[in-house]
């Protein structure tokens, strides 16, 4: 009866792992099409080429959109490492007033959705002067509070002979929290990694809004401009697709195992 059971669910695993999987080749077979191919099923295997991948590089400022998301994506989520994993650790290990209050309003903003803020933060901004630039695409995804909250879990689950064990030894607060705690977090501090970097690859509303000059868009909203006025060039902005796809996928390979096991670890205790 096991046996029959597992057979069952690894079936249901498989049936919804190629059903998950199909979109993406779909996609790939259409970005190697011919426009005139696009909205066939059948699939004109002479005709594949990358002429859609040339054709996307030459005529659009594909590169400079390239360049933005990575500037934009890699210092968000630098700050996001050290901003998040300091009030994780602050919250975890760290007495002072108000604490509970601050963890408590954290857990309560983590349920308000990011577009009800999105107003007035682009207010903001305008004042500031930030419009078209990178200190608007960066500074305000910076601190996340879903992260300070993972981060706080995880330091929780540390034992604390190693804090006394670097106080013996002479460290200060920094020291401990730079030199023990976050070598032993590389679980927790890659789950940070992943989510920061690929929410901020993937993210088109705040760069559509606050990168308004075609030299200040990034990969998603580049990729907006593919469409056509009556008519939509799939195979072209599948192309771009695909090409924006690569850097997220490939983190994830790199970095699965401790992704996995960040968020396990996210929910012990010591």
């Amino acid at each position: 009866m096991k046996k029959v059971l597992k057979i069952i669910l690894v079936s249901i695993v498989m049936f919804y792992g190629a059903i998950s999987i199909f979109p993406f080749i779909w996609s790939f077979i259409t970005s190697l099409k011919p426009t005139t191919e696009v909205n066939m099923f059948t699939i004109p295997w002479g005709d594949l080429s990358f002429k859609n991948y040339i054709y996307i590089f030459k005529n659009f400022p594909f590169v400079t959109w390239l360049f933005n998301s990575v500037i934009v994506a890699s210092l968000v989520t630098l700050g996001n490492i050290i901003f998040n994993s300091m009030a994780g650790y602050a919250l975890a290990r760290i007495e002072f007033p108000g604490k509970k209050g601050i963890f408590i309003g954290i857990l309560g903003m983590m349920m308000i959705p990011g577009q009800v803020v999105m107003v007035p933060t682009y207010i903001i901004l305008v004042h500031f002067g930030w419009i078209n630039s990178y200190l608007g695409l960066t500074i305000p995804f910076m601190f996340n509070f879903f992260n300070i909250f993972l981060m706080r879990q995880f330091f929780m689950g540390i034992p604390k002979d190693l804090e006394e064990a670097g106080y013996i030894d002479g460290l200060s607060r920094f020291g401990i929290f730079f030199r023990i705690i976050l070598p032993v977090s590389k679980s927790a501090l890659s789950t940070q990694f992943i989510l920061s970097f690929t929410g901020n690859w993937n993210s088109f509303l705040w760069p559509t809004l606050i990168g308004r000059k075609q030299s200040m868009y990034t990969l998603p909203v580049g990729l907006n401009s593919f469409y056509g006025q009556y008519f939509q060039f799939w195979d072209q902005v599948l192309a771009g697709v695909m090409l924006l796809s690569i850097p997220a996928i490939l983190i994830f390979i790199i970095f699965q195992k401790h992704f996995i096991a960040g968020i396990a670890n996210s929910g012990s205790k010591e």
